[in-house]
């Protein structure tokens, strides 16, 4: 149920479900659940709501972008591997009237040199890499700072 506060939708690519337990040397020991619980809790600080998506498939992601139109104020998108090539990612990005933050929680320009080039970041507002899930508390921050208007006291 909607509480009428401006609405963040957080999506998450390919082999993000396996925080946790994937490379934690890379990605950290935190689980998915466990990021989006914390998510939520700074999204209720911040005063706004926060939707989750992970997906494995491209096509999900492309109609969940395509979607939040009207529904959702910002998105935050790991897009994971899809960062690297996938076009219909991106044309979704720039096609919607939705502003959006690329996040990864590893440095990618800093990684194999195939995952140094994002096809997103030209579309999004902005690309925070690096700092682990402080990425996407990074990007809730921004996000909710470019959603949430602020109330003028009455006189």
């Amino acid at each position: 149920m909607s509480t009428g506060k401006p609405c963040v939708l957080v999506i998450n690519g390919p082999n993000i479900n396996l925080l946790g337990t994937r490379e934690p040397d890379v990605y950290g020991v935190m689980t998915l659940a466990d990021l989006n619980q914390r998510l939520t809790k700074q999204a209720a600080e911040l005063g706004v709501e926060v939707d989750f998506l992970q997906t494995n498939h491209e096509g999900v992601m492309v109609d969940s972008i395509q979607q939040s139109v009207g529904k959702y104020a910002c998105i935050i998108i790991n897009p994971a591997a899809f960062s690297h090539y996938s076009i219909a990612v991106r044309d979704a990005l720039a096609a919607v009237a939705v502003p959006a933050v690329e996040v990864h929680m590893s440095n990618i320009h800093a990684r194999e040199e195939f995952r140094r080039h994002s096809v997103v970041s030209p579309v999004v507002q902005g690309q925070i890499v690096g700092f682990g899930a402080d990425s996407y508390f990074l990007a809730l921050q921004y996000a909710a700072k470019l959603v949430v208007k602020e109330e003028k006291p009455v006189e």
